[in-house]
C-alpha cells in the first residue's frame, strides 16, 4: 500500500517539480562525464609529456569532484527540504486518517529511493553518451590521434557516481526522518494558510544600509582594480573579498526596504495593471531570501569570472605559442668557470676532469658531434655565445634609479649579472626567428625585454640616465626604452632583460656564460620531427643521452613540441576545471532560484485566485507571474555581472603576462552564451512550472 501511494505521489508531483528531477539528472550526468576521462585516455595517441598532463588533469578533476559532490549534496538536501515543506498539508491528512509518523517516513523513504534510482539511471545514461563527446573534446584540445577511439563505458566513474550520490540520498533520508518526527498535526493542517507576512523595513535605515553597502563594494572594486593597493598576499586579498560579501548581503537586505516605497510614490507606475501585486510579491521574496540570494549572486559571480578568465587564458596561450616558438629546438650548455674565477662569481660548479673543462669551452655543436650525434638531423643552425661580466649586474644597469627601485621591489635579485650578446650574434637569431634586427655604434647598447614588469623598471632608468661604464669605457643606450626581442623559446613574454653590445665590445674567455644553438628539425613530417625530438629532448635512456651523462656534460634544451604540449596541457586543465566548477555552480544557482519560486508559487496560489475574483484575466495574471519571476532571476544575476566586471579586471591584472583585454572579449561572449542557455532554460521551466501550479483548476 505504501509503495503504491509513493508511486502515485511521484506521478502527481512530477510535472510540478520536474526541475528537481532535472537538476538531479544533470548533476549525475556531469559528475559521471568528468570522472570518466581516464577510460578514453589510454586510447589517445599522444606524446609521453601530453599523456602525463592528461593524467594530471584526471587526478585534479578527481579531487575537484569531492568538492563538487559536497555542493551537489547541499543542493539536493536544500531542494528536498522545500519539497517536503510543500507537502505539509498532505502529511497532515495522512495523520488524520490514522497514519503514524513512521509510515509517513517510510513513504518519503520509498519516494527518495525511487527518485534516486531513477535519476541515477537517467543521469548515467546521459553521462555515458555525453562522455564520448567529452573525450573528443579532450583529444581535440590536446591534439591527440583519435584513430583508436571507441565507445567506452567507465565502470570506475559509474561506481564512483553511485557511491557519492547514494551518500547524498542517505543524508536526505536522515534529514527527512528528523523533519517528520518534529511535525505536529495542527501545524501540518494549517500550513497552507500560513503565508509569510510582508515585513516592511524602515526606509531611512534601508537607504543608509544600501549606501554603506554600495560604498563597501566601491572600495572593494577599487582595491582589486589597482588603486593605491597591491594585493600580493592572501591576507591582503581577503579584505576586498570580505568587503564584497558584506556589501552584497547589505544590498539585498536594503533593497526591499526602499525600492517598494520609492515606486509607491510614483502612483502612475504603482497603480498600473498588476504592478502593485508584482512589487509586493517581489518585496516579500527579496525580504525573506536575503542570504540565499546573496549566495546565489556570489556563485554566479564565480561562474562568470572563472569561465571568462580560464577561456581567455586558453586563447592567450594558443595565440602566443606560435610567436614564441619560431623554431623546432633550443639547445644550451653552460660554460663553467675555472676555479680561480669562482670567488668573484660564486655559485659555479667546477669541472674536475680535463674532458669536462675542455668541453665546457666549446659550442653545443662540438658536443653533439663528438658524442656521435648526426648533425644531418638539424637544419637552419644558428649558434651564439652569451656572456656575463660580474661587475655588470642589474644594480649597475639601474644606475641612479637603483635605490628607488629597490624600495619598491625589494625581492628582485639585483646582484645577478646581466646576459650580454653581441649585436651580430643576436641578429642571426632574430633573422631566423623573424624578429626585428638592430644596429649599434661602438659606444651604444640596447636592452631587449618583453616581460612587462621588468620592462617598466628598466624603462625608468633608460629614460633618465642610461650611461654605464665597462672596462673603462662609457656606453649609452641607443633608445630611451627597452626594445622587444627574445632568444629563448617559451609560452609567452618571459625575457626579463638581455643586453646587446657592439661587436667590438671587449670580452674575455672567462666571460662566456652559455652557448646557445637554435635550429629546425630536418624533416617535413610530424612523425619525422617527433623521431628527431626523441633523440635530443626525449628520453634519457637513448644512447646519446647516456654518453652525455657519463661524461658529466651539462647539455639541456627545450623544443617547440614539448613547449606546446605543456602549454596546451596547462590551458586544457584550467579549462576543464573551470567548466566543471562553473557549470555546477550555475546549475546550483539556477535550481535554487527555480525551486524557491515554484514553492512560493504553490504557497501563494490563493493570492492568484483572489486576482481572478477581482477581475484579472489569465493573460494579466500570466504577465504578472512572468515579470515577477524575471525580476527575481535577474536581480542576483545583474549584481553578479557588476561584480564580474571588476573581478575579470583583477584576473587580467594578475595574469597580465598571459591574457589581454582583446583576448578576453571572445571568452566573455562564450561565457554569456553558456550562462544564458542554462539560466534561460531554468527561467522558462520555472515560469511554465509556476504557471501550471497557479492555474485555476475549477
Amino acid at each position: 500500500m505504501l509503495f503504491k501511494l509513493s508511486i502515485r505521489n511521484m506521478k502527481k508531483s512530477f510535472k510540478d517539480y520536474a526541475i528537481y528531477f532535472l537538476t538531479l539528472v544533470l548533476g549525475v550526468a556531469i559528475f559521471y562525464m568528468f570522472n570518466s576521462l581516464d577510460s578514453q585516455e589510454a586510447m589517445l595517441k599522444v606524446s609521453e609529456s601530453t599523456r602525463q598532463m592528461i593524467q594530471l588533469m584526471i587526478q585534479m578533476l578527481g579531487m575537484i569532484s569531492v568538492f563538487i559532490a559536497i555542493v551537489l549534496g547541499f543542493l539536493i538536501v536544500y531542494a528536498n527540504n522545500f519539497l517536503v515543506n510543500r507537502r505539509k498539508r498532505e502529511f497532515g491528512i495522512y495523520m488524520t486518517l490514522g497514519m503514524g509518523r513512521k509510515q509517513i517516513s517510510e513513504i518519503i523513504l520509498i519516494e527518495t529511493i525511487l527518485i534516486g534510482i531513477l535519476s541515477l539511471i537517467v543521469g548515467i545514461f546521459i553521462g555515458i553518451f555525453a562522455s564520448q563527446f567529452m573525450s573528443i573534446l579532450v583529444a581535440k584540445l590536446f591534439e591527440a590521434d583519435m584513430s583508436e577511439f571507441t565507445f567506452v563505458f567507465s565502470k570506475s566513474a559509474c561506481v564512483k557516481t553511485c557511491i557519492y550520490f547514494a551518500v547524498m540520498y542517505l543524508a536526505v533520508i536522515v534529514l527527512n526522518t528528523l523533519t517528520i518526527s518534529r511535525y505536529k498535526l495542527i501545524n501540518l493542517l494549517t500550513a497552507i494558510r500560513k503565508n509569510e507576512k510582508i515585513k516592511m523595513k524602515n526606509p531611512i535605515i534601508s537607504i543608509l544600509v544600501f549606501l554603506i553597502s554600495a560604498g563597501l563594494l566601491g572600495v572593494a572594486y577599487y582595491m582589486v582594480t589597482g588603486g593605491v593597493y597591491e594585493l600580493r598576499t592572501g591576507e591582503q586579498l581577503l579584505k576586498p573579498i570580505l568587503m564584497g560579501i558584506v556589501g552584497t548581503i547589505g544590498v539585498f537586505w536594503s533593497l526591499s526596504g526602499f525600492i517598494l516605497r520609492i515606486i509607491q510614490s510614483r502612483k502612475k507606475i504603482y497603480l498600473k495593471g498588476t504592478n502593485m501585486f508584482v512589487l509586493r510579491q517581489l518585496n516579500n521574496k527579496i525580504n525573506t531570501n536575503i542570504v540565499s540570494m546573496s549566495i546565489i549572486c556570489l556563485m554566479l559571480f564565480m561562474t562568470i569570472s572563472v569561465l571568462s578568465g580560464s577561456l581567455s587564458i586558453k586563447s592567450a596561450l594558443d595565440s602566443e605559442l606560435e610567436k614564441f616558438t619560431p623554431v623546432d629546438v633550443n639547445l644550451y650548455k653552460t660554460a663553467y668557470l675555472p676555479e680561480s674565477y669562482v670567488s668573484s662569481y660564486s655559485g659555479k660548479t667546477i669541472y674536475n676532469t680535463k674532458e669536462q673543462i675542455e668541453d665546457s669551452k666549446k659550442p653545443v655543436s662540438y658536443t653533439l658531434e663528438t658524442n656521435g650525434y648526426d648533425m644531418n638531423n638539424l637544419k637552419d643552425i644558428v649558434e651564439i655565445p652569451i656572456y656575463v661580466i660580474p661587475e655588470w649586474n642589474l644594480k649597475n644597469s639601474l644606475g641612479d634609479s637603483y635605490e628607488s627601485t629597490k624600495s619598491q621591489y625589494p625581492m628582485l635579485a639585483y646582484d645577478i649579472s646581466e646576459s650580454i650578446i653581441k649585436i651580430s650574434d643576436y641578429n642571426k637569431i632574430a633573422r631566423l626567428y623573424g624578429e626585428e634586427q638592430y644596429s649599434l655604434k661602438d659606444d651604444e647598447y640596447i636592452v631587449l625585454c618583453n616581460y612587462e614588469q621588468m620592462e617598466n623598471i628598466r624603462n625608468q632608468t633608460l629614460n633618465t640616465n642610461s650611461n654605464i661604464e665597462i672596462n673603462g669605457k662609457i656606453y649609452h643606450s641607443k633608445y630611451k626604452e627597452c626594445k622587444d626581442g627574445f632568444i629563448y623559446m617559451a609560452t609567452t613574454e618571459i625575457n626579463a632583460g638581455i643586453i646587446l653590445v657592439p661587436d667590438n665590445f671587449e670580452v674575455k674567455d672567462e666571460n662566456t656564460e652559455q652557448y646557445l644553438l637554435v635550429a629546425n628539425y630536418n624533416s617535413e613530417t610530424e612523425e619525422g620531427k617527433q623521431k628527431i625530438e626523441n633523440t635530443l629532448i626525449g628520453s634519457a635512456d637513448t644512447e646519446f643521452f647516456k654518453n652525455i651523462k657519463n661524461k658529466g656534460i651539462n647539455l639541456d634544451g627545450s623544443s617547440k613540441i614539448s613547449i606546446k604540449d605543456s602549454s596546451k596541457g596547462l590551458a586544457t586543465i584550467i579549462i576543464f576545471i573551470a567548466i566543471y566548477l562553473g557549470i555546477v555552480f550555475l546549475i546550483a544557482s539556477s535550481a535554487i532560484l527555480a525551486l524557491k519560486q515554484l514553492t512560493e508559487s504553490s504557497d501563494n496560489k490563493q493570492r492568484y485566485t483572489i486576482l481572478r475574483k477581482i477581475g484579472c484575466d489569465e493573460k494579466m495574471i500570466n504577465k504578472a507571474l512572468f515579470r515577477q519571476i524575471f525580476i527575481f532571476f535577474m536581480t542576483p544575476l545583474l549584481l553578479a555581472i557588476i561584480h564580474s566586471i571588476f573581478g575579470i579586471k583583477f584576473i587580467l591584472s594578475m595574469l597580465e603576462v598571459l591574457a589581454s583585454p582583446d583576448e578576453l572579449l571572445p571568452s566573455v561572449i562564450v561565457t554569456t552564451i553558456i550562462i544564458g542557455a542554462i539560466y534561460g532554460v531554468y527561467f522558462l521551466a520555472t515560469y511554465y512550472g509556476s504557471k501550471n501550479i497557479i492555474k485555476d483548476e475549477e
